[in-house]
């Protein structure tokens, strides 16, 4: 207590599992009196104790204990301690919660308003997800006078640790077959070779470096966090600060229970890596600048037609390691490169892809099923289209030519070729997308009889190659650079990608003439001749009569899918080649963010998918629309926060190439529960297993496997000193383009909810204001100039929690700013939608903002404290933001002060 001669302590006691306790129990209060907070200095002032028991039988379950000295002579004043009942076991006798009393475990607070008991770490959906709970319990006033019941409840989350571990796994079969692709492109020339073997070298010490990762992530167990102090530990890297859930449930009389989630995290940066050159979003810009540079002066080249000895000098000025005399060096652009990696993408997701819907093709024909052939081609002949258009793309075929003029001896091919002249080429470009309709005649729409052959082709007409240009999002212009000799057939691409489609044809072609076969069969015929069709018929012919169409476009999917990855993987080995070593430090780096935000969120996700099983609005949302999931940073822009702000920025927004998939769990096994990644580095899937009969209960949308959107946001407002220093002598741009461009974001959101979903399917809180208001209030404070303009997170909350969707709430170390943020929500929480009185309003933020004792209980507030700091004493208090935000004066006072202080200590 603290200058208070009658203070009233309203923070709770729980025994937790590992110190049982029962009716004999003996419990030992002891109350200091705070001296100096800032020093931590206190003199004891009594003790007393009492059992468990006597407690329980009490009359009106109330003690009212005498405080002793240390002599136990002197009496110090009196300590009343009340027995609280929980929400959840009002219901429960008291016989019960005796015997009960001794394996007491936080309960689940995200049942219904049946207060049923649910042990935590036995739910089968908690279980394998939420570990380690810590649990507070107040009671706190009503401006009516009544009592209200707050539990505050603390866990940790095994995502930390099981994402990240999933993502390395996946980092690393993805650059494994990068190496594999590599070594697949054949034969090259020696320089090219000599750049082959140089990027493999680089992608073999990623993935050692990460299988190292994983290995030292793999002895770890025990807890399932990574406290502050390990925060820039190299084996510890991918693992987010402080990863941790928080629910405040609070029962008032006469009402439903209400309860308020949040997870708390520190901010996803690269702490091994440092911030001595800025964070991911200052490194990025600056590195890709440098490439449009490169690209732009190449394109100056290329334009001005210079003859071939000045062309080889400027390509030795501009790009001397991939200068060679028998191949000149081709510029792709970050969009080239881009789109070679969709390409990779699409190809390998489309051709497993077809290739089970030619297995369900054949499987509907085995069981003569008109309506599962008709719908099973129709799904493979819209895959099978999109995969052709897919390699339409002139890039595939620029970069099978650039392919093959990397092979050895085209030097002495390319020079027995006559120079170009006048703008003249002597080899042929294809330019697929200007000549020719869909290469798929065939596909739903067209006649199955039409051939592809049919359509009118100029794939080797010379004057087209020379007229065509490229648009924006068009094709590549015509590279004088790139060597084209008669050597290389270019109509054999065109023969590969076509015969896809043929193949097609041919399969629609059979698929209706068994279905006119059929149809001739069911028409009215004499009972002879019907009996002669039946004893004629066999159940497997329709399925070996489309049997050799569906081999064949299998095969030439395949044939096709080879040529394509070769083509492409050529197109990146330039790119990685010419990012070395930076491209491959700031994927390493991106790789770590990325791994820390994809932790928190899709913690945030299971958090809310488990709280809203019962709420159908919410359910509709989630598929219809997809989560809001918003990211409250109070980092400032200020020395190397300004980096952890940069690397958190691109972390949050990468988090938009990920979708969540609900799936039912093999069994009921804890261990078949735990949230599954798959994917690559430009999308990921997050499937989130459930119980068979919790399940059953979701919308056939759901259960249908419907990939789910999160759209994540960003709001930052710098609270501490430094950003005092920012905003006074320093620059706040960067924030303020986050939030400006984050605010965008949720508008777009909530703009696709009111069309897609009614209002009647998000919560009801007691502030009914409008949505609407809140946003055009949020873009004001957006763009108005007000230091530390913390509105902009209070509303940005508020709409949040107004559109059901998920808060995380992070600063450095998920520490004291994190801690003074939620706590300070929290209370406004019971004072606006729980009518917390006013009189208690500090009070209550006080005591959330406490500290039980020293020891396990004591570092709910900072769970990462250490072992060598158990000992000492622990601060009573987390003050209030407001002490923050101190006049600028003051504070300059403050650090003239200790300049002085420092100079004296250290001299």
């Amino acid at each position: 207590m603290l200058a208070n001669k009658d203070p009233l302590f309203l923070t709770g006691v729980t025994f937790p599992s590992e110190y049982p306790a029962s009716p004999e129990t003996l419990v030992k209060l002891t109350v200091y009196d705070a001296k100096d907070k800032s020093q931590e200095s206190s003199s004891f002032l009594g003790s007393a104790t009492f059992a468990v028991g006597d407690l329980l039988r009490a009359k009106d379950e109330r003690l009212t204990l005498s405080l002793r000295s240390s002599d136990g002579v002197c009496a110090a004043g009196t300590v009343v301690v009340s027995r609280l009942k929980m929400g959840e076991m009002e219901e429960v006798d008291l016989d019960h919660i005796t015997t009960e009393l001794p394996s007491h475990k936080c309960p689940l607070v995200c049942e219904s308003a049946s207060h049923s008991c649910i042990d935590r770490d036995n739910n089968p959906l908690t279980g394998p997800v939420f570990k380690n709970p810590i649990c507070k319990v107040y009671r706190f006033q009503t401006v009516d006078s009544k009592w209200m019941l707050v539990r505050e409840q603390m866990e940790e989350c095994t995502l930390s640790f099981s994402i990240p571990k999933q993502l390395l796994s996946l980092y690393i079969q993805e650059d494994m077959s990068r190496v594999r692709h590599l070594r697949e492109l054949g034969e090259l020339s020696p320089h090219w070779d000599n750049l082959r073997k140089e990027v493999m070298t680089r992608y073999g010490g990623i993935i050692g470096s990460y299988q190292e990762t994983l290995a030292e992530l793999d002895k770890i167990t025990g807890r399932s966090f990574k406290p502050s102090c390990c925060k820039a530990q190299k084996s510890l890297e991918f693992i987010p600060i402080n990863l941790h859930t928080q629910r405040m449930r609070v029962t008032c009389p006469r009402k439903t229970d209400a309860f308020y989630d949040i997870v708390t995290v520190g901010a996803p940066a690269a702490h091994f890596q440092g911030f001595k050159c800025g964070g991911l979003q200052r490194l990025l810009s600056r590195y890709e600048s440098e490439k449009k540079s490169f690209g732009k002066r190449r394109w100056q080249v290329d334009t001005a037609k210079t003859s071939r000895s000045c062309l080889n000098k400027h390509m030795r000025s501009f790009c001397p390691a991939f200068f060679s005399t028998a191949y000149q060096c081709i510029y792709y652009s970050p969009e080239h490169t881009a789109k070679a990696q969709e390409v990779l993408s699409t190809v390998s997701l489309l051709q497993p892809l077809i290739s089970i819907l030619a297995d369900q093709l054949l499987q509907a024909a085995q069981e003569h099923s008109s309506s599962g052939l008709r719908e099973a081609l129709k799904n493979l002949s819209d895959k099978t289209e999109q995969f052709v258009h897919t390699l339409k793309d002139e890039l595939v075929n620029s970069a099978l030519l650039a392919l093959h003029a990397a092979r050895p001896g085209y030097v002495s091919k390319n020079q027995k070729q006559t120079p170009v002249q006048g703008g003249q080429h002597q080899g042929h470009i294809h330019q697929g997308s200007d000549q020719n309709q869909s290469p798929v005649q065939g596909l739903p729409g067209h006649s199955p009889a039409t051939s592809i052959t049919d359509s009118p082709a100029g794939c080797n007409n010379v004057e087209a190659s020379q007229t065509t240009t490229r648009g924006e999002g068009g094709t590549l212009k015509h590279q004088d650079s790139i060597p084209h000799h008669k050597e290389y057939d270019e109509e054999e691409w065109d023969r590969v990608w076509a015969n896809v489609a043929k193949c097609l044809n041919c399969v629609i072609a059979m698929v209706d003439k068994l279905q006119e076969e059929d149809g001739s069969r069911q028409e009215p015929a004499p009972e002879q001749q019907l009996a002669d069709v039946i004893t004629s018929h066999h159940p497997g012919e329709w399925r070996e009569q489309l049997r050799p169409h569906v081999t064949r476009l299998k095969e030439c999917v395949m044939e096709v899918v080879e040529k394509a990855k070769r083509a492409m993987t050529f197109v990146l080995l330039q790119e990685a080649a010419c990012s070395i070593p930076q491209g491959f430090l700031l994927q390493q780096r991106r790789d770590v963010v990325f791994s820390q935000a994809l932790a928190a969120l899709a913690c945030g996700f299971v958090m809310r998918l488990y709280a809203g099983m019962q709420d159908q609005g919410f359910l509709k949302q989630l598929h219809l629309v997809g989560l809001v999931a918003q990211f409250e940073s109070l980092l400032s822009t200020y020395s190397e926060e300004i980096g952890m702000l940069e690397d958190m920025e691109v972390g949050v927004s990468d988090l938009q190439r990920v979708l969540f998939q609900i799936t039912e769990a093999k069994t009921d096994d804890l261990s078949d529960l735990q949230p599954l990644v798959c994917g690559r580095r430009d999308h990921f899937f997050v499937e989130v297993p459930l119980p068979r009969l919790v399940f059953q209960t979701l919308p056939e949308e759901i259960r249908g496997g419907q990939p789910l959107r999160v759209f994540p946001v960003l709001f930052n407002v710098g609270i501490n000193e430094q950003q005092t220093i920012a905003e006074r002598f320093g620059d706040i741009s960067l924030q303020e383009r986050i939030n400006q461009r984050n605010f965008e974001m949720l508008e777009a959101y909530y703009k696709s909810l009111s069309e897609k979903v009614p209002l009647e399917c998000l919560p009801c809180y007691q502030t009914q204001t409008d949505i609407k208001e809140l946003l055009e209030t949020l873009g004001q404070n957006v763009v108005t100039k007000k230091r530390k303009n913390v509105e902009i997170l209070w509303i940005a909350g508020t709409i949040c929690r107004r559109l059901n969707g998920i808060r995380l709430t992070s600063c450095k170390s998920a520490k004291d700013r994190t801690s003074m943020s939620v706590t300070l929500e929290q209370c406004a929480l019971l004072r606006d939608e729980h009518q917390l009185s006013k009189d208690f309003f500090i009070r209550a933020l006080d005591c959330m903002r406490s500290r039980l004792t020293q020891g396990d209980v004591g570092h709910w507030e900072d769970p990462e404290a250490c072992a060598g700091t158990e000992n000492k004493p622990a601060s009573r208090h987390f003050y209030p933001i407001a002490l923050l935000l101190v006049s600028s004066h003051l504070l300059v006072v403050w650090l003239i002060l200790s300049l002085v202080f420092l100079l004296a200590k250290y001299q």
